[in-house]
């Protein structure tokens, strides 16, 4: 009988050997699955780079295809070319006249055209273009 519990007990101990021995096995299995280079946590956060990277992507081709037809409208047209000198240079037509409406606290834009030349009365006009009589 003795016999008998001392190989009960043996048996029990060498169970209970293996089971901790196959849950350490299990554990060491499922780390390269959770916190390896290619496991769970590695992979969502690459998802999440992905994301942000195609976000930008998408911004940055919005960009370049408004800077494309910014190009085209330059090479082609000349709207493009007259609005940026009226907006960013100051500059006005001949015979146009500028109207600028500003707020108590703003300044007046600085015009890089120069102001077109007094026009002269209508009447010397005329005095000039007549000769004096002659004797």
């Amino acid at each position: 009988m003795a016999v008998r519990i001392a190989s009960r007990f043996f048996v029990l101990q060498s169970m209970r050997l293996i089971t901790l021995a196959l849950a350490a096995l299990l554990l060491l299995i499922q780390y390269p699955l959770w916190l390896g280079k290619g496991g769970w946590l590695a992979v969502a956060d690459l998802e999440n780079q992905l994301a942000g990277n195609r976000a930008r992507t998408e911004q940055l081709k919005a960009r370049n295809a408004k800077l494309e037809s910014e190009v085209r409208d330059l090479k082609d047209g000349t709207e493009a070319v007259e609005e940026r000198a009226r907006y960013e240079l100051g500059m006005i037509k001949q015979n146009e006249i500028f109207v600028q409406v500003l707020r108590k606290d703003e300044k007046p834009a600085v015009m890089m055209t120069p102001p077109p030349p007094p026009r002269e009365p209508k009447g010397a006009k005329d005095a000039k273009s007549r000769k004096p009589p002659e004797d």
